[in-house]
């Protein structure tokens, strides 16, 4: 079993990507450290909508790019994820097109990031897993409800910006070696198992995510996840 942060960016600010293609190398470097220091063996760079390839002696560096869909953010993974894309150009039904075609795997990213749930945004896209992302782990029943009804398995990444993130969600894959193409392989045989940290010091960071979440996006269902979780148990309960 190897431990995978399958969401981590090596920058935390978004824009300006000649100033961000200076720093990410360092941004990088920052996370690998941060990830050795928690255990992690691996991590999948995926900045939004461009790819870098990283090397590192701390841990395996895995080419990914979360990419801007004309409805919502898709992590594309594997050995050849496309070098760049454009920010809500594709559908999700393309994204994940062109993700098998590179040998790559489609994730959906934060599910519950805005107030139009991934079930209604992706409908009828053969995404290879769903993620619980490190910022908003209590949305997990709402993430296995989806996991349930696509019949994909469920994956974890921290949505790292800050290095001192990285690491916080992450995903136990079951493979004998540690590679770009064994971890693919592995997602879509549901080998994997997603795992969240729930440290005092995690928790405090995820409230102070959730009140700046909450002011940015009022309307959000992270805002009531309660509200949504309760919804979820509703139907449920009426078969």
């Amino acid at each position: 079993m190897f431990a995978v942060d399958l969401h981590a960016h090596t920058r935390f600010f978004h824009g300006r990507r000649r100033l961000g293609d200076r720093f990410d190398p360092l941004g990088f470097r920052l996370v690998a450290r941060a990830l050795e220091r928690r255990g992690i063996d691996g991590v999948a760079t995926t900045n939004h909508d461009y790819c870098t390839r990283f090397s590192s002696s701390r841990v395996v560096s895995i080419p990914g790019i979360e990419v801007s869909t004309t409805h919502g953010h898709v992590l594309v993974i594997g050995p050849d994820p496309p070098t760049e894309t454009v920010p809500l150009e594709y559908t999700p039904a393309e994204v994940v097109e062109l993700a098998h075609d590179r040998g790559c795997v489609a994730i959906i990213a934060h599910p519950y990031r805005n107030s139009e749930v991934a079930s209604e945004r992706f409908a009828d896209v053969d995404f290879d897993a769903v993620e619980i992302n490190g910022k908003h782990p209590r949305t997990r029943p709402l993430v296995e409800q989806i996991a349930a009804e696509r019949d994909v398995p469920i994956v974890a990444g921290s949505d790292a910006h800050f290095p001192f993130e990285a690491g916080r969600a992450y995903t136990l894959v079951d493979a004998e070696t540690l590679t770009p193409a064994s971890i693919v392989d592995a997602i879509r045989d549901g080998r994997v198992e997603a795992r969240v940290e729930n440290s005092p010091a995690d928790e405090l960071l995820r409230q102070f995510y959730r009140q700046i979440h909450e002011r940015k996006y009022p309307d959000d269902v992270l805002a009531r996840p309660r509200t949504a979780i309760d919804r979820l148990d509703a139907r449920r309960s009426n078969g």
